[in-house]
């Protein structure tokens, strides 16, 4: 009796050791694919992918359009308050550091000019981007996160429609629109709080200020300003999106998605604000030194 009580548990355990080598092989490959999908390799190739595809439906003009007024107002009215916030407050920021050491030159009536290159071609796009990638973007990655989690994407697929076409197109559109009017708002709101600042503080005349402001800001700064406000908006969308869509299918799925989206969005942002100053602002009168 005791030797038949042996012999089964000897062949309990070898059965569950053989399970356990079994279940290891079979979880191999899915701890492979989520390593690899954790890979930040991984997501700027997804990304890099789902851009081109994005520029694709642009050029032959396949997008969803029924939704795109839900995203309008989600990337703007729902971000005028923070970014009017963050803009006026940055200005006043940066008046107070410039006009004081001005003041040890006696050129604290230059500082409109100094705003107006530093603050209006550089701090008020990246700041108003910023404040959409953390607001916006983080939505986005997490909301089709969630779909992808919930099998909704497949539902899509499905019913033959391209979850591109319904849930990219309308996103990047939306953004594209929206952050470039929201810089332009953002940085006339920072100029009128460096103005205040320059007058209330360090006794330089609106007039004063505001002239060194038109005389350094250009038409055609402006303009950059606002085409590069729009790429970033594309960007903001198409990192965020491409985030939400590989987004691995677990409970901390839908929170790692999000949160990776706003920092490579950061991380994308000050690349491209990097490669459009080198073009548009780094050709002075002699060539640039490497």
């Amino acid at each position: 009796m005791v030797k038949a009580i042996r012999d089964s548990s000897t062949r309990y355990q070898r059965a569950a050791a053989k399970w356990s080598m079994d279940k290891g092989a079979r979880l191999r490959p899915l701890i492979a694919v989520k390593a690899s999908r954790e890979n930040p390799i991984y997501h700027i190739a997804m990304m890099l992918l789902l851009a081109g595809q994005v520029v694709m439906r642009l050029v032959t003009g396949r997008c969803e359009r029924r939704r795109l007024m839900d995203y309008l107002i989600c990337a703007g009215p729902c971000s005028f308050f923070p970014v009017l916030l963050t803009n006026l407050f940055a200005g006043m920021i940066f008046t107070i550091q410039t006009a004081r050491e001005m003041m040890h030159y006696g050129i604290v009536g230059a500082v409109g000019s100094t705003f107006a290159v530093a603050y209006c071609r550089e701090l008020a796009p990246i700041l108003t981007a910023a404040v959409l990638a953390c607001q916006v973007g983080s939505a986005f990655a997490a909301e089709i996160a969630c779909m992808k989690l919930t099998e909704q994407i497949d539902a899509l697929k499905v019913l033959r429609t391209d979850p591109i076409d319904y849930l990219v197109m309308p996103r990047v559109l939306a953004c594209s629109v929206m952050l470039p009017i929201l810089t332009i708002v953002g940085m006339f709101v920072g100029i009128g709080g460096g103005m205040m600042i320059a007058s209330g503080f360090f006794h330089v005349t609106s007039v004063t200020f505001l002239d060194g402001v038109q005389s350094a800001l250009s038409v055609g700064d402006v303009l950059t300003v606002f085409g590069k406000a729009s790429l970033f908006g594309a960007a903001i969308a198409i990192a965020s999106c491409s985030r939400g869509l590989t987004a691995t299918c677990h409970g901390k799925g839908v929170g790692q998605s999000a949160t990776s989206a706003v920092v490579i969005t950061w991380v994308m942002l000050f690349v491209l604000d990097f490669l459009i100053t080198v073009v548009f602002f780094a050709q002075g009168d002699s060539t640039v030194a490497w």
